[in-house]
């Protein structure tokens, strides 16, 4: 298969160029100086942009790692000629060449970030989903690193050797990173796909003991806090769902928590004793009692929920569990590989108005936190549903 990668003297191209030769991909190298590009790369096919329509014939997929990063200070003006002018000109040649795949490397930060560089990120982003005729695969990425550190991850170099695998995983609890290795492997997979597709892309906190220390850490100190300081709440709640409806005041039930194995999930009842177990948006309002419809508006309703924690079932920010007869959406967490991790009290989808009625894009929300995860980001989730987003799944 035969791919050409532009930005090819960039620092991703020259991370990521050796995996993507091993897996047997015929590759142009394509960049705006060619005696650089030659002396990066030895023996290696290379071109400039000068003869881009000559040079992408034959090829079934492009790589476009050209872009003006935020690492300077450029203008908004030569941020949008780089990442939205010449951008949408590359994959019209691309298209009028016969490629059959185009493949846009962009950022996390163009998500929501509100400098010049992220908004031309997003305006590429718009103008490459009107071009037809072709496949569009943008991947979102952030930091990477490889066999060198760059850009945030270079202060790294100022810890002395022995320290900066440790102090690469506190960055990487911050903010996301991901490995050049694993990026390589990802792109050769999809230039053979060809299916279009929007991909976060991320290490998603695999093997990084100082953000999963921090998470639990987090988790006990919430259910510490609620036991000691919050116990009359816990006391008063109960006692009103005691005195207010028949049954017992906390309600057990099974859910889907890590791998797939069931536990037992803990909160007030809110419901009427004798309901279906069923999910929540396919029950009536009238199954909710008058005080746990209290319970649920503030939330309170979660709080016995301190004792999965305890018992590390769940984590205070994590995708929602769900119950054993939501097939469809453990099918569709289980492809999204949503299930290697604790379910959670609050979560990324919940703070987006996401529930388990569209088990197909929640399963997506889901997948998305994962790659996007950071302590910051959990404080971000935990403060907005503290100040009312996240009301979690609603009767129908």
């Amino acid at each position: 298969m035969r791919i050409a990668i532009t930005g090819a003297s960039g620092f991703v191209c020259q991370e990521i160029y050796d995996v993507l030769h091993q897996r047997g991909l015929d590759i142009v190298l394509i960049g705006r100086d060619g005696e650089r590009l030659r002396s990066l790369y030895p023996g290696a096919q290379v071109a400039d942009y000068t003869a881009l329509d000559t040079t992408l014939q034959g090829c079934q997929a492009v790589l476009h790692l050209a872009a003006r990063n935020n690492d300077g200070p450029h203008s908004p003006e030569e941020y949008h000629q780089t990442n939205v002018t010449f951008l949408r000109d590359v994959a019209l040649q691309a298209r009028a060449a016969g490629v059959r795949t185009f493949i846009n490397l962009t950022s996390f930060h163009a998500l929501n970030g509100t400098d010049a560089y992220a908004r031309s990120k997003r305006e590429g982003d718009a103008e490459l989903a009107k071009i037809e005729g072709m496949s569009i695969i943008s991947v979102r990425i952030p930091a990477v690193y490889g066999s060198q550190y760059k850009g945030n991850l270079a202060l790294l170099y100022k810890l002395p050797k022995s320290l900066r695998p440790l102090g690469f995983q506190v960055l990487a609890a911050l903010r996301p990173t991901l490995n050049a290795q694993t990026l390589a492997a990802t792109l050769a997979d999809l230039a053979q796909a060809g299916d279009s597709a929007e991909i976060l892309l991320s290490d998603g906190q695999q093997g990084n003991y100082v953000f999963h220390g921090m998470k639990r850490a987090i988790d006990l100190l919430f259910a510490f806090t609620v036991l000691v300081v919050f116990w009359w709440l816990l006391l008063g709640s109960w006692v009103m769902v005691k005195l207010t409806s028949k049954g017992p005041a906390i309600f057990s039930q099974p859910r889907i928590g890590k791998n797939g194995i069931q536990f037992l999930c803990h909160k007030f009842r809110t419901m009427v004793t004798g309901t279906r177990q069923a999910a929540t948006h396919e029950l009536t309002a009238s199954s909710v009692t008058k005080v746990g419809s209290v319970l649920r508006r503030v939330k309170i309703d979660e709080l016995p929920q301190i004792w999965n924690l305890f018992r590390n079932d769940m984590s205070l920010v994590n995708p929602r569990p769900c119950l054993p007869v939501q097939e469809e959406l453990i099918k569709q967490r289980r492809d999204a590989g949503v299930l290697t991790e604790k379910p959670g009290i609050t979560g990324w989808a919940q703070i987006h108005g996401i529930d388990m009625s569209d088990p197909q894009r929640l399963a997506r929300k889901d997948a998305e936190y994962l790659m996007l995860r950071t302590i910051p980001l959990d404080f971000q989730i935990i403060f907005a549903t503290l100040v009312g987003r996240g009301n979690g799944d609603r009767t129908g």
